[in-house]
This record gives structure tokens, C-alpha cells and sequence, in this order.
């Protein structure tokens, strides 16, 4: 049985990728899907719009690997040189393809924008002679697939990730897996656990003698404003045979960390709370002054999320934390906006207020000014509220203003996972 091709390589295109206006997030997610599928990124590469780099960089890769994925590129503007660039290189021209316009101008009329579809819209429908069109369900600019006698192929994406995304799961994967053919394929497959509230070095000495390898898999310490993910990594192994290895690393990871664990995978904390106040029949309520809505957005971003969250207050200023939380005026002139009281207070109000079961609250110096001796920058009270009690911790959080903010948020959330699990 001969061994299975695997190897591609990937080259996004774009001048904003390039001046770091954006961050190549189709590249990231492409090349953890790819190798969940058992396929090999040999490289990966950046370029920008210029047809000469282009063309360069897609060459390079081509003569590599023999298998190479775009992104970008694909659209109606004169930057986007992709397909004629890629076209030259397998020395063939550009033509309409008269089915993909009379799609272009189908989608402008549905989509009710004013007049005639624009011609420069057309550069969409200019095809490769030969190419196999990708079919785009979740955008306007067609997929190409371009291949030769010798099948090599270069498939062209567009650069919108939420296309990318749709078309890899089910246009792309479909030939790629028909590419590699039906040899037995190991995969690189990953775990992730997600814990906060604990220090990456205190991480380190809890997983002991596990610190670099789990079960024969490497180990890797991510920090971040939301605590500390801990990635176990197969390589080298059948489907099967990674999923089994990684449940078990993933489990004595587990065992040995404990309830500084909040979620896998990408889940977010925000999740992880709503899910438990459901179980209980609970609703929540923010009052928020530093973080100026963030702890609501995070909330709010979970699909679902109404069942379980009922709003909040953006008390920023004292006034408003007296007229709307009910915080006494005295305690914020003898204690601080920035203190154990006040934050209780803005917890309690809140959920007196809204009728919920639970109150969140945040109150801090998120700086870069503001800070004082008592209270430096990132010095911030969070408080819930519940039917179980109130409590309030102080944390003095680093990083800078928006750093400083979302762990706040991470905080305050993960204080009230802590009181719903006990």
C-alpha cells in the first residue's frame, strides 16, 4: 500500500496581513482543521497583493509540496491578483464564466443594493482556463481549483474567514480527502483544558513530573488574560488511537489541577456559568464600573444566553451608583468607589433592582492613570450576590487598560462558578 499524500502547504495573501492590520486568523484555523484530517502544513507563508509576490510565493510552495491552499484575493478590486497570478504560472488564460456572473448579479438583487451590479464585479467570475470551480455558499467570491497532468493543484479560497470556514467543511474537505486517497492516515489532533485563577508556575508544579509529556504527549503552557490552557498534542497516531490517548491525558490533567479547571477546548467562562445557573433556575445581573459593559457583552455573546441573564447597569460615575444600584453616598465618600463595601453594595443593588438571583459586580483602577499608593492601577473589587450569600474578593490585576478589564470579567465569573459548585 503506498503511503498517503499529505503534505500542502498554505499561502495567504493580503497587504493588511502583511502591515499587521489583520490578524491571519484563515491560516490558524486552516491548519487545525487540515491536520485533524491527517494532512501535514509543510509550511505556511504570507504575501502580499502584489501579483510578482503572488506569484513568487505560490511557486515556491507549488514546487515543494505539489499541494498548495490559498486565501485572498478573490475579489472585485484591481489588489486582488490572485487567480491571474496563479493562472501564469500554470499557463492559462482567464475567461468569464458566464454562470458564476449571472450568480454575481442574482446575489446584488436579492441582496436589494441599488442599481446595476457593479462591472468591476466581474474580476469575480474571471476564471482560470481548466479550473474546477469551489463552490462559495456562504460568500460571492467562487473557490479555484487548479490542477495539472501531473496533480499538482492549487486550491484558491477567499480571504473572508467566515468562508473559509463554511467552504473548507464542505467543499474542500470532500476533494482533499479524494487527493490523499484511501491509505490509513495518522492525524495531529489536540486537547485543550482551560483553567483560571491559578498561576502558569503553580500549573507547572501541580502537573509534576507530567510538565512535559502526558501519557507519551507533549505538554504546552498557554497564558493568557483568561487564566492558563493547558494543550496536549498528538502526532503520529490513527484516529482512534489519538482520541483514546488524548481522553486519558486530558483526565489526569484534570485529576491533578482540580477545580481550577472551568472548560476544554475553546469554551468560554461566560458558558460555563450560564450552564450551571440553568441547572439551578437562576438569572443574572450585572453592575459594572471599570469594565463599562464587558462582563455583560461576555454574557450576551453566548447563544442562549437570555434564559439565564436578565441585564445590568454601567454605574461608571458615584451618581449613578446611587440613583440606580442604591450604593449609600457616605460609604463611597469614607470607603471609595474602589472598596469592599461599595462593590457589595452595587451587587446587592443590582440584583434587588432586576429581580435575578444572582448579582455580578465590578468596581477598579483599570489606569493608565487614576491609581494611588492605596489603590494602584489594577487594583479591582469584585462581589456576587446569591441566594447562597455575598462575598467579595480584591485582586490586583496586571497588564494594561483593556488587559486589566477582561480579567475582571474573568474574575468575577469564576468567583461565581467557584460559589455554584460548592
Amino acid at each position: 500500500m503506498s503511503a498517503p499524500r499529505s503534505a500542502i502547504e498554505i499561502v495567504t495573501i493580503g497587504d493588511e496581513l502583511l502591515l499587521g492590520f489583520t490578524v491571519d486568523t484563515n491560516a490558524a484555523h486552516l491548519a487545525r482543521e487540515l491536520g485533524d484530517d491527517g494532512f501535514r502544513i509543510a509550511r505556511r507563508t504570507t504575501c502580499g497583493d502584489d501579483a510578482a509576490q503572488i506569484a513568487d510565493a505560490v511557486r515556491d510552495a507549488f514546487e515543494r509540496t505539489g499541494a498548495v491552499i490559498t486565501t485572498g484575493g478573490l475579489g472585485p478590486t484591481s489588489d486582488d491578483n490572485t487567480k491571474s497570478s496563479i493562472a501564469a504560472i500554470f499557463g492559462r488564460r482567464m475567461r468569464l464564466d458566464e454562470n458564476i456572473w449571472a450568480r454575481l448579479q442574482q446575489m446584488w438583487k436579492a441582496r436589494g443594493w441599488p442599481g446595476e451590479i457593479p462591472e468591476s464585479n466581474k474580476l469575480q467570475a474571471m476564471i482560470p482556463e481548466g479550473a474546477k470551480i469551489l463552490e462559495n455558499r456562504h460568500g460571492s467570491a467562487p473557490g479555484i481549483w487548479l490542477e495539472d497532468e501531473h496533480s499538482r493543484w492549487v486550491a484558491m479560497l477567499p480571504g473572508v474567514p467566515r468562508a473559509i470556514r463554511g467552504m473548507r467543511a464542505d467543499t474542500l474537505r470532500p476533494r482533499l480527502r479524494a487527493w490523499r486517497g484511501s491509505a490509513a492516515v495518522t492525524v495531529v489532533r489536540s486537547r485543550t483544558v482551560r483553567t483560571t485563577g491559578v498561576s502558569e508556575s503553580a500549573l507547572h508544579d501541580k502537573m509534576a513530573e507530567m510538565r512535559r509529556r502526558v501519557h507519551g504527549l507533549p505538554l504546552a503552557f498557554l497564558p493568557g488574560w483568561e487564566g492558563t490552557d493547558l494543550r496536549v498534542t498528538s502526532r503520529g497516531l490513527g484516529d482512534a488511537e489519538a482520541d483514546a490517548t488524548l481522553e486519558r491525558a486530558v483526565a489526569d490533567i484534570r485529576a491533578r489541577v482540580g477545580d481550577a479547571v472551568y472548560a476544554e477546548g475553546a469554551d468560554d467562562m461566560a458558558d460555563t456559568v450560564l450552564q450551571a445557573m440553568r441547572a439551578r433556575g437562576w438569572r443574572a445581573a450585572v453592575a459594572e464600573s471599570c469594565t463599562g459593559g464587558m462582563l455583560g457583552m461576555r454574557l450576551t455573546a453566548i447563544p442562549g444566553s437570555s434564559d439565564a441573564f436578565v441585564g445590568g447597569v454601567i454605574a461608571y460615575s458615584n451618581d449613578v451608583k446611587v440613583r440606580d444600584l442604591g450604593v449609600n453616598a457616605s460609604d463611597i465618600d469614607a470607603h471609595g468607589a474602589v472598596s469592599e463595601t461599595v462593590v457589595l453594595q452595587m451587587a446587592s443593588g443590582v440584583r434587588g433592582r432586576t429581580g435575578a438571583e444572582v448579582g455580578l459586580a465590578i468596581t477598579g483602577v483599570a489606569g493608565p492613570g487614576g491609581g494611588t499608593e492605596e489603590k494602584p492601577v489594577g487594583t479591582v473589587w469584585m462581589a456576587i450576590d446569591t441566594p447562597l450569600g455575598a462575598r467579595a474578593v480584591m485582586s490586583r490585576l496586571i497588564g494594561d487598560r483593556d488587559e486589566i478589564r477582561r480579567r475582571a470579567t474573568q474574575g468575577v465569573l469564576n468567583l461565581l462558578r467557584k460559589a455554584l459548585s460548592a
